[in-house]
């Protein structure tokens, strides 16, 4: 049985990828992660209302990824769960996110970045050794705004070597310069933009757990421009619907993921695009276009 955590997954791109997991694969067993336990257990309601078989496959964890404790709480909740086994888990799905554009740096990277080290450093200590998957959903947000980068920074952003320090560091920096002049294209971090550069620095933090942890798969995919409650604002301000915009249903943002956690990626510490093809960190390759095959 393979046992998969998936933070975030109340609703959006988190709920059809359990719902996915649990439809195309009968020897998952989902933990529907939430910060909010009546959202969460709504969420699990009407999935078990469609499918009352996957009732024994599915099961509720509170974690919230802003905050260590509960991450820690998250772990423990699951070791309680199966008191025999050292390590009960097959994968982890850093899903939780958010984008709103009123959001700070601090706020958006706490969140985008940082809760991908929390839940990590909670949670890897219960993935199975024998190549457990760790799947974080970032964006192609985060290689256009690695384009825009000086050299400096998009060497150090793209770097295998990159450790914590330095991205907890650029991090910082960028909410020092928020909260200063706003001078980031002559720091070399483009616009500055909060959801880019969070996202950004979720990939190689990738990079950073996949070689800190080779003994697991650990990966990176955006899902693709896909109609969840961060995205639908944008259609609302233009008067367009989310067709419209190009966004996709929730659905179509599995793809990447999914294979990411059941497929044969064949190695740790890259980034793939929506349509599960490998792409690199410091510019967009558009879905259907050849695979990235540097280092």
């Amino acid at each position: 049985m393979k046992r998969i955590v998936i933070t975030g997954a109340n609703k959006g791109i988190g709920l059809a990828l359990v719902s996915t997991l649990l439809r195309d694969d009968p020897e998952t067993f989902i933990f529907l992660g939430s910060r909010d336990q009546g959202r969460g257990k709504a969420a699990i309601d009407g999935l078990l209302a469609a499918h009352p078989d996957w009732s024994s496959r599915l099961d509720l964890l509170l974690i919230d990824v802003t905050s260590a404790a509960s991450c820690q709480a998250a772990a423990g909740q699951i070791a309680q769960r199966f008191p025999t086994m050292a390590r009960p888990l097959y994968g982890l799905v850093n899903n939780a996110g958010v984008g709103l554009s009123d959001q700070s740096i601090a706020e958006t990277c706490d969140v985008n970045t940082l809760g991908i080290w929390r839940v990590c450093d909670a949670l890897i200590p219960l993935l199975d050794p024998r190549g457990g998957r760790v799947v974080n959903i970032t964006s192609a947000a985060g290689p256009m705004f690695v384009s825009s980068c000086s050299e400096t920074r998009r060497d150090m952003l793209t770097d295998p070597d990159v450790t914590r320090k330095q991205i907890q560091g650029l991090i910082d920096e960028a909410v020092s310069i928020g909260a200063g002049d706003g001078d980031f294209t002559a720091r070399g971090l483009g616009s500055g933009g909060a959801y880019g550069m969070s996202k950004a620095c979720a990939n190689a933090a990738t990079l950073e757990l996949s070689r800190t942890h080779p003994q697991l798969v650990i990966n990176a995919c955006t899902p693709g421009y896909i109609e969840t409650d961060m995205t639908r604002p944008h259609a609302i301000v233009r008067g367009k619907t989310p067709a419209e915009m190009g966004m996709k249903p929730p659905e179509a943002g599995t793809h990447s993921a999914a294979f990411l956690l059941l497929g044969k990626p064949g190695a740790s510490g890259q980034y793939y695009g929506s349509d599960a093809v490998r792409s690199p960190l410091d510019r967009y390759r558009s879905p259907g276009d050849p695979p990235y095959t540097g280092n």
